[in-house]
């Protein structure tokens, strides 16, 4: 009996064996046919990696789509986490150190001014070597898995980049007459190699036209063109280089260089005129940059995003050869921080700008508070108090001051950073704003509508000056504006000349002497302690737009 049960165990063993053995088997074929049959992925990098398949067009590559990610944080594992601005992951985008990138706000102050501290620089742009290590989502470092992402932005097997040109009249038209900026507009079979300055019209009549200019918006100022890398268009035969990249979408080449890292320049010069060029196509364009500093468009991120679905190009880095039927060379400016609507696309205007900037950043606040709405609560007034130059010496009486008429007050350099967002939160819920003339004025770009802007003006004939930069803007912004020119007695220029001197009897005669003479002597070496008694008047008139 003991025999058989011990004969009995051993064949159940081995039947169990063999049922072991053979489920063992089933798993591992099905994880093999999966394996084979499914893309790897690596979640811990933010990437999937597409396997090559009949989709591929031979011997060209598909241009990528942006995926959208959040602004900038101060460390890229945390970016990492909340890259979800608008809902979809970035590849890899690395946020530079905090303490690499540089305070640049305060270089340039308005449209000449910026043209010593340019030529200081001897045309180069100082922050490329600082955040060379820097990642940001251009063509070059984007893996698509899914062809379904780019369909209708780039050549298929049955959609030859050919036949994207083939209906399109061919086209080149340059424009150098306008005071702002130089533009070449083309349309047909357009090739963009990069890392090259040229940008090539492929016409089989061979055509010997060349046009050199350089692609930024402040035209004949030497100083920001010295650093801006001029570009060619110019027309080619079929000499032209293969495309490698074909994109469906226009093409929009502009220079990031000049005078960019200044916040007035970089809406004034770049941001804005990028807006005239791209807003109305809805998000359907390409961004050639060349002069591209890394840190820069980091900054302007929700920016570039809501404006374009694809990730940037670094024209001075990128080893493709991008083709598109029609593209834009330059970029369109109206006038200082403004845009005139019948000029623009749409008939933008500034109030369209200011909106789009709201969803940009996310700003919750559309309108100021009214008299309702502050029956429980102080009104609130940010006054920019600057650090360097034009600075308030009495920053705390004006505070004082605002706080006795009844304002919540918050003082500020307006230094933004590289979190423009944040900066621009405060911004967003202030019912007003005050300042000397500076960049930091700029920041009126993201106040409420019916919001009111107190523009400080410094001694020294800058009244043109300072509406120019920042009091038409606001006005075409729908803002209430209030300019406040200060005495002789408010600036601390009365420390360092005689009252009898040219600089308080005859400022204008300091103005002919040239620029350079005018700026060190009227911008960069005055401060500004304001008259409590005189500027009480002021910031009732800002109490009473508030009322009305």
């Amino acid at each position: 009996m003991a025999n058989k049960l011990k004969m009995f165990r051993n064949t159940n063993q081995t039947q169990r064996f063999r049922f072991v053995v053979l489920v063992i088997g089933c798993l591992v074929v099905s994880m093999t046919f999966i394996m084979i049959s499914r893309p790897l992925a690596f979640p811990s990098f933010g990437l999937k990696i597409r396997r090559a398949g009949p989709s591929d067009v031979e011997g060209e590559k598909i241009a990528p789509t942006l995926r959208d990610d959040d602004q900038s944080s101060k460390e890229s594992e945390k970016y990492q986490e909340e890259n979800d601005l608008q809902g979809k992951k970035v590849d890899s985008i690395t946020d530079p150190n905090k303490d690499e990138k540089p305070e640049t706000d305060e270089a340039f102050e308005s449209t000449s001014e910026a043209e010593e501290e340019g030529t200081k620089n001897g045309g180069n742009s100082d922050q490329d070597e600082s955040h060379s290590r820097m990642t940001l989502p251009t063509i070059s470092n984007y893996t698509i898995n899914d062809l379904a992402q780019v369909e209708n932005k780039t050549t298929t097997p049955e959609q030859p980049a050919q036949e994207i040109t083939n209906n399109v009249e061919k086209k080149l038209s340059c424009e150098f007459s306008d005071p702002r900026a130089d533009v070449c507009e083309m349309s047909g079979d357009i090739r963009i190699p990069g890392n090259s300055s040229d940008v090539l019209f492929v016409d089989s009549n061979e055509r010997n036209e060349e046009f050199r200019f350089r692609p930024y918006a402040r035209k004949g100022d030497a100083a920001a063109f010295s650093r801006v890398r001029e570009l060619t268009v110019k027309a080619a035969g079929t000499t032209a280089p293969q495309c490698t990249v074909t994109h469906a979408v226009p093409a929009v080449v502009f220079s990031a260089g000049g005078y960019t890292g200044n916040l007035f320049h970089d809406f004034t010069d770049v941001l804005i005129p990028l807006f005239l060029a791209s807003r109305h196509v809805h998000g359907e364009a390409q961004f050639v940059v060349s002069d591209m500093n890394p840190w820069w468009v980091y900054r302007y991120l929700p920016v570039f995003q809501k404006l374009s679905k694809f990730p940037v190009i670094d024209f001075d880095k990128d080893k493709e050869v991008h083709c598109f039927s029609k593209a834009v060379v330059g970029l369109r400016a109206h006038k200082e921080l403004s845009i005139d609507p019948a000029r623009a696309p749409n008939g933008y205007s500034m109030v369209d700008f200011a909106k789009f900037l709201r969803e940009a950043f996310s700003l919750e606040r559309d309108s100021i508070s009214n008299i309702e709405d502050l029956a429980g609560k102080k009104p609130r007034i940010l006054i920019i108090a600057r650090k360097q130059s034009r600075a308030f010496t009495n920053p705390h009486e004006i505070a004082e001051l605002a706080d006795q008429l009844g304002f919540e007050v918050t003082v500020n350099d307006g230094e933004v950073g590289s979190d423009v967002a944040q900066f621009a939160r405060l911004v967003n819920s202030m019912d007003v704003m005050v300042g000397v003339h500076g960049s930091g004025l700029t920041n009126l770009l993201f106040l409420p509508p019916n919001a009111t802007v107190i523009q400080v003006v410094p001694w020294g004939g800058l009244e043109w000056m300072s509406m120019l930069d920042f009091g038409d803007p606001a006005k075409d912004m729908k803002l209430n504006y209030v300019q406040y020119s200060i005495g002789i007695e408010e600036s601390s220029l009365i420390e360092q000349y005689p009252k009898d001197h040219p600089v308080f009897k005859d400022p204008m005669s300091i103005h002919k002497q040239g620029y350079p003479v005018m700026r060190s002597t009227f911008m960069d070496n005055q401060n500004v302690k304001i008259d409590i008694k005189k500027f009480k008047i002021v910031l009732w008139k800002a109490l009473e737009h508030i009322i009305q």
